[in-house]
């Protein structure tokens, strides 16, 4: 059973950055000017 619990908590560390990285992303492509400043994620 705590082999299920260390999945779940790789994924969530996972997904925590994958998280980071897309607010990096977002953050760097605004000052490009490839998105506009008002951008706002759905």
């Amino acid at each position: 059973m705590e082999g299920l619990s260390v999945v779940g908590f790789v994924f969530g560390m996972l997904g925590l950055v994958a998280f980071v990285r897309l607010e990096k992303l977002t953050k760097e492509l605004k000052a490009k000017g490839i998105l506009d400043e008002d951008y706002k994620e759905e």
